[in-house]
Order: C-alpha cells, then sequence, then structure tokens
C-alpha cells in the first residue's frame, strides 16, 4: 500500500505569497509537490464559499498565504481573511472535519524559505490525520 498524499489547494496572495513561492522556486528550495495553488489579487478577496468549494472537491488541506499584517497592498485584505478563517474553522468542526486542515500564514516575497517549510509542515500534518471525510459523493 502506498503512503497517502494529501491534496492541497493553496490561495496565494499576488503580492507576497505568490512572490515568496516564485523566490522558493528560482532558489531551488525543495518542498512537496503536493500543493496546488490559486493566484489571488488579495487573501481579503477571498470567499469562504471558495475554501468550502475546495474541501467539497477533494481537497485535503486549504492554505491560505498572505502579506504579514500591516504590509497588505490593499490595506486591511489579511485583517479580513483572518476574522473568516477564524469563522471556516469553526464551520469546518460542525462538519465533521478537523479544524488543522485549513491554515493561514503570513509569507512575504523575500520569504521563499518559509514558504518551503510552511508547504512541508502542511503536507505533513495532514498526513497524520488522513484523507479528508469532505468530498463530493464521498
Amino acid at each position: 500500500m502506498t503512503e497517502f498524499e494529501p491534496k492541497i489547494v493553496g490561495f496565494l496572495c499576488n503580492w507576497c505569497a505568490y512572490a515568496g513561492a516564485d523566490l522558493a522556486g528560482v532558489s531551488r528550495i525543495q518542498y512537496p509537490p503536493n500543493l496546488r495553488v490559486v493566484r489571488v489579487m488579495c487573501t481579503g478577496r477571498i470567499d469562504p464559499a471558495f475554501i468550502l468549494e475546495a474541501f467539497r472537491s477533494g481537497a485535503d488541506g486549504v492554505l491560505v498565504a498572505g502579506c504579514h499584517p500591516g504590509d497588505c497592498h490593499y490595506i486591511s485584505g489579511n485583517f479580513k481573511v483572518y476574522r473568516r478563517i477564524l469563522m471556516l474553522k469553526k464551520l469546518l468542526e460542525q462538519f465533521g472535519l478537523e479544524p488543522e486542515r485549513l491554515r493561514l500564514e503570513w509569507v512575504s516575497a523575500s520569504e521563499g524559505d518559509r514558504f518551503a517549510t510552511v508547504i512541508k509542515d502542511m503536507v505533513n500534518e495532514v498526513k497524520k490525520l488522513g484523507p479528508s471525510t469532505l468530498r463530493a459523493g464521498g
């Protein structure tokens, strides 16, 4: 039997986290290939329905990564997403899903090594949790 490889959807801020992911790539920093990236202009623009749809469509984990507080290019987008993530974690529990499957991280454009570390940590944590029980038809 092969080891469970989680599917993780990552919503990454264009200005910081996506640039940090790009830096990790051009710097050849190794991290697991489990992440599927959705590039957004700002994490504050992420509708909670997008995250729930990612889980429903088969994601075992969802990462939301954006600018550090105080550094948002749209001033308060990261504060908006912070409140939404807190609400969504409570909602996931009501669906019978571990709130640890949803993660919010602050990653700047110069933190390629931090981005890789976040991905490694999240993949390891989701592996421990096992496959998601919240899937279409599952």
